[in-house]
């Protein structure tokens, strides 16, 4: 699979670098992001050790990390990335997605999304788009339920948090089948946020 920058008029999706650091430094440096992620970001260990296995795994192609960047401003703003990437089965997963918070409930979620579906879809043919959630953020649930996910169900003990506690994991996917229907959706979203 081929991966390259995505973009619209609100939001740019370009490829992970090690230029990025300090901006993801300064972006993810507000500790409501990390409260249901396995990593956290406080320090510049914390951004090495990040970008550092995530270009590990995008070496290893397995993950293709973005960092999100607000086309107003120009800033850094959040990441994410295509992960579990399976080109036999023609799936992946869209993950590890935080935003820092100034950008929490605004219209940067949604046209993220469209625009990483659009490709999985549209350019990358692929069958099966996967999002996956901690049971307990439910913010981010209504979020994967807002852009027309199907929601598929638990997956009860699926993961331990750096806490030590018990992760239940709420599994979503969009199927190619659901794609038309979903991207209509989405684009009426993105008109109603004045995209």
């Amino acid at each position: 699979m081929e991966f390259i920058t995505l973009e619209n008029e609100v939001v740019k999706l370009k490829p992970l670098e090690l230029s990025d650091l300090p901006g993801i430094l300064e972006t993810g440096s507000y500790p409501e992001i990390w409260s249901h992620m396995s990593t956290t970001i406080e320090k510049k260990e914390d951004v090495n050790k990040f970008v550092e296995n995530a270009l590990k795994a995008k070496n290893e192609k397995t993950e293709f990390p973005f960092v999100i960047v607000d086309k107003q401003s120009g800033d850094i703003i959040g990441s994410t990335r295509f992960m579990d990437i399976d080109d036999k089965h023609q799936r992946l997963e869209i993950g590890y997605t935080w935003l820092t918070p100034a950008y929490w409930r605004t219209a940067i979620n949604t046209n993220c999304k469209y625009l990483l579906l659009r490709y999985s879809f549209e350019h990358l043919h692929l069958q099966r788009v996967q999002i996956k959630t901690d049971h307990e953020n439910i913010r981010s649930q209504k979020a994967i339920e807002r852009i027309g996910a199907t929601k598929e169900g638990i997956l009860r003990n699926h993961m331990i948090r750096k806490d030590g506690t018990t992760r239940h994991t709420v599994m979503y996917s969009i199927t190619i089948e659901e794609w038309p229907q979903v991207k209509k959706h989405l684009e009426s979203l993105l008109v109603q946020l004045g995209c």
